[in-house]
């Protein structure tokens, strides 16, 4: 596929598109030179991921140099694409013919516009640190080689799902983003938690999957092409009936709810944390995760318009994301592995991604996207370095007092805090009080009080996070220290976007709204854009600092009433959270093994007396009825006979001539005579 976008430079019927982004963003009549070869951004990872493969372990860094090249690439690349579409560049879209079954042709090409180019840079940009993170956290790993290669093929596939300008690949791309995450969540595959993590991962995405493949052939045959544009002017433009668009809506909603863990699907992201903390940070963090999201965003005049956005009220996208982020952020609360802190943590903030598509608030979705993706990453990368302190633990139990021993981990970790936590200026703050905006503007009550209530629980387990990990005395074992520069260079280049980046939508700056706004061509169609409200912005600070001080009194003055757990309802609330609202034990004990027990007795019952019965038959038939003919027909008659007549003729023969070789010169001379008699005569009558 990477190959024929390529030869989609040279195709005749390649095309850019010109457009006029939301306030004011100004396109020029030919794109830019760098845009247009937007299809190198899934390429060379490609490329990267067998050049590893085949030549890596001969390589003096195992073909570690070989992933971080193309990664370099990619980000300079994107970084390049940035400045472009900044510049005032026009939207890209090139397409090739994939393939033609002689009733439709299959396409396959680019689209380049502001979300794919802010999808660049958020990619590579993790992709870059963490190949670097992994050169110190993976040091002497068996499977050195094989997890730089997986990491450059799922570069390369997440590139190839945003660059996609057709549903059918960005299908591919998805799958192949999946197949990747099996391979590095499964990488320590010897240890049966993390085998099961991959394999749960694998099959509850797959769930979600069926419903973005229906959903895409729903479309399909309701537009005639898998064109993500010509679907979403089709949607705005009343070119599919409204039954049609929410089944669709509906169905690839099932998808989103599967790959960014949206309720009841988000069962899998929490174990996935098995695999090693680099993938934590890329895969589960900052860009597989939002795959989902941007699902949604690329393709959003088919929610907009099959869940009647525009008409207020409350509706199942909007649901999704509201209970997704207030169920994910108290079962934070419950846990002792910091990493699955966090991942509860990415699960609530993709929860606030998809409530915020579900008001109406698209740039508010995007943007959060974009800053989550770094001060998540840090948090991740920072949990990673903690650990390696830490003597390879990640219980909060075994922690306690490392700010003294790991200072530039400490600080980069609680710039992450803030930043998640939605306190002024840092990034958190301004994508989260957009969201909170656009839930207030659009009349959206359920939502804006979840999220207020998803903010002060964020700020309150986060504080939990901080206090029990780098305060009070160390509880582990040995003595901790600073990680090595590998590690913690990257959480310092990650602190600097955490910090400043959400300022690029500050009041009276607000770039980011001209930048990427979804825009769709020959379609009268403005999503309203609020502006800041000072208001709310102090309510939603106070909050957060509300639960930032509720941590303080509970963790670290510890001034909570003695054997509250045990005091009824807090107990039984406790319990509850304790075992994930008993979802997994409905998924696992209920759902798969339910379906997998008695397939499993089935399979082994039709083993023993269906496929054996077979075997044992033909072997029972072949004792009594095929092995006698075999012996004395086949065997005795035919061969033996045969080579006995063989024997007798030769032997005959052999006779006759012992009778003629009498050993007497004239017998011998008088035939020779006579043969040449013969010949002449035979001669002379030929002629």
């Amino acid at each position: 596929m990477l190959a024929t976008i390529a030869q989609s430079l040279l195709a005749e019927g390649e095309h850019v598109v010109d457009s006029v982004g939301e306030g004011g963003h100004e396109a020029l009549d030919a794109a830019s030179w760098i845009l247009q070869q937007g299809w190198l951004m899934p390429l060379v990872p490609a490329v990267s991921f067998f050049a590893i493969l085949f030549f890596g372990k001969r390589l003096p860094r195992k073909g570690a140099e070989i992933g971080l090249a193309a990664v370099g690439f990619t980000f300079l690349w994107a970084v390049l694409s940035a400045f472009e579409w900044i510049g005032g560049s026009a939207v890209v879209e090139r397409s090739t013919t994939w393939f033609s079954n002689g009733r439709f042709d299959i396409d396959v090409g680019i689209h380049v516009d502001g979300l794919t180019v802010m999808m660049f840079v958020v990619v590579t940009t993790v992709s870059a640190l963490v190949h670097v993170y992994s050169l110190e956290y993976l040091r002497g790993d068996q499977r050195f080689t094989y997890y730089y290669a997986a990491l450059s093929l799922f570069t390369a596939s997440m590139l190839n799902l945003v660059v996609a300008d057709n549903l059918l690949q960005l299908i591919v791309g998805w799958e192949l983003v999946g197949v990747c995450s099996f391979m590095l969540i499964g990488h320590w595959w010897e240890e049966k938690p993390n085998s099961d993590a991959a394999l749960k991962a694998f099959l509850t995405t797959r769930v979600g999957d069926v419903g973005l493949m229906l959903g895409a052939i729903t479309l399909f045959f309701a537009v005639g092409t898998f064109n993500i544009e010509a679907v979403n002017q089709a949607a705005l433009s009343d070119g599919i009936r409204h039954g049609l668009l929410l089944t669709a809506a509906c169905l690839l909603l099932l998808g989103v709810a599967g790959k960014s863990a949206q309720f009841p699907l988000h069962i899998w992201l929490p174990d996935a944390m098995a695999g090693p903390t680099p993938v934590s940070a890329l895969i589960h963090a900052a860009t597989m995760v939002v795959a989902g999201v941007y699902l949604v965003a690329r393709t959003y005049g088919v929610f907009f318009e099959g869940f009647s956005i525009d008409s207020g009220g409350i509706n199942l996208l909007a649901l999704t994301g509201g209970v997704t982020l207030f169920i994910a952020a108290a079962l934070a609360f419950v846990q002792h592995d910091i990493k699955k802190v966090l991942a509860y943590s990415t699960v609530s903030q993709l929860g606030y991604m998809i409530a915020a598509l579900g008001v109406g608030a698209w740039t508010a979705a995007v943007f959060h996207l974009f800053t989550h993706a770094f001060f998540k990453a840090l948090l991740f990368l920072g949990a990673g370095s903690v650990s390696h302190a830490a003597h390879h633990t990640f219980d909060m139990r075994e922690m306690g007092g490392l700010r003294k021993y790991m200072p530039r981990t400490f600080w980069t970790f609680i710039i992450g805090t803030v930043a998640l936590a939605g306190i002024p200026p840092l990034a958190g703050f301004w994508s989260k009080d957009e969201i909170l905006l656009g839930a207030k503007e659009g009349d959206f009550g359920t939502i804006l009080i979840l999220g207020s209530i998803g903010a002060f629980m964020t700020a309150c387990y986060m504080g939990r996070t901080v206090f029990l990990t780098f305060f009070g005395e160390y509880r582990g074992h040995g003595t901790p220290h600073e990680s090595p520069g590998l590690i913690t260079v990257p959480l310092m280049i990650l602190a600097v976007p955490s910090l400043l980046i959400g300022l690029i939508n500050a009041p009276g700056i607000e770039k980011f709204n001209d930048w990427v706004a979804f825009h769709v061509p020959d379609v009268t169609f403005h999503l309203e854009h609020h502006d800041f409200d000072p208001g709310l912005a102090l309510i939603s600070t106070v909050i957060a600092v509300f639960g930032f001080a509720v941590a303080t009194w509970v963790y670290y003055w510890q001034k909570a009433p003695k054997g509250l757990l045990e005091r009824q309802p807090v107990r039984a609330v406790h319990t509850f959270l304790e075992q994930k609202y008993y979802l997994d034990h409905i998924a696992v004990s209920g759902i798969a093994a339910g379906t997998a027990g008695p397939i499993a007795r089935g399979t082994y019952w039709i083993n023993q007396h269906v496929i054996d019965g077979i075997v044992n038959g033909v072997g029972v038939a072949t004792n009594r009825f095929l092995a006698p003919f075999t012996y004395d027909v086949l065997d005795q008659e035919l061969v033996d006979g045969m080579y006995d007549d063989i024997a007798g003729a030769t032997s005959a023969v052999g006779g006759l001539l012992r009778k003629a070789q009498s050993g007497l010169i004239q017998r011998y001379a008088l035939v020779l005579f006579a043969a040449v008699g013969a010949g002449g005569a035979a001669l002379a009558y030929l002629t």
